[in-house]
C-alpha cells in the first residue's frame, strides 16, 4: 500500500505475476535460484521484463521507503528482510521509539503521536473496483 493502492492488483494469477514481473523483472536463475525448474513457472510463457525503478510506482515514498520496499520485494526468500529487521529500518524512525515497546496485540494508533490521515488524492476507496471483485487477487502460485 506504499502507493496508496495495491502494488500488484492482478485479477488472475497470471495477470498478477505479469504485474510483479513488469516491476521487478522476470525472475531468472540469478534473481531466484531454482525458478527455471519450477513446474508452475514453466507452464507460463512470460516475456523477459527488465526491472523498473520502484520510485515510479510509489512516488510518495522517500529514498528510505524505497530502500525498505526493495528489501521486501526480493524473489529469493532468504534475501528478504524479516519483519523484525524491517521494524529497525531507518524508515520507521520518524514514528518514534515508543512504537517498539508496544505489545504485539496493541495498535500503533493507540499512541497519540501516530495519526491516520485520509489521503486527499482519493475520494472513496483505496482503489477502484469494477464488477464483483474483479480487481481482487484470486491466489498465488509460488
Amino acid at each position: 500500500m506504499a502507493s496508496g493502492r495495491p502494488l500488484f492488483p492482478g485479477s488472475t494469477v497470471e495477470d498478477e505475476l505479469h504485474l510483479i514481473f513488469r516491476l521487478l523483472g522476470t525472475p531468472s536463475q540469478e534473481t531466484w535460484p531454482g525458478v527455471s525448474s519450477n513446474d508452475e513457472f514453466k507452464n507460463y510463457n512470460f516475456p523477459k521484463y527488465k526491472p523498473q525503478p520502484l520510485i515510479n510506482h510509489a512516488p510518495r515514498l522517500d529514498s528510505e521507503g524505497i530502500e525498505l520496499i526493495t528489501k521486501f520485494l526480493q524473489y529469493e526468500s532468504k534475501k528478504r528482510v524479516s519483519a523484525e529487521e524491517a521494524m529497525k529500518h531507518v524508515y520507521f524512525r520518524s514514528l518514534g521509539p515508543r512504537i517498539h515497546a508496544l505489545p504485539e496485540s496493541v495498535s500503533i494508533f493507540s499512541l497519540k503521536e501516530i495519526q491516520l490521515q485520509k489521503d486527499p488524492g482519493f475520494r472513496n476507496s483505496s482503489y477502484p473496483e469494477t464488477g464483483h471483485g474483479k480487481n481482487r487477487r484470486q491466489s498465488m502460485l509460488f
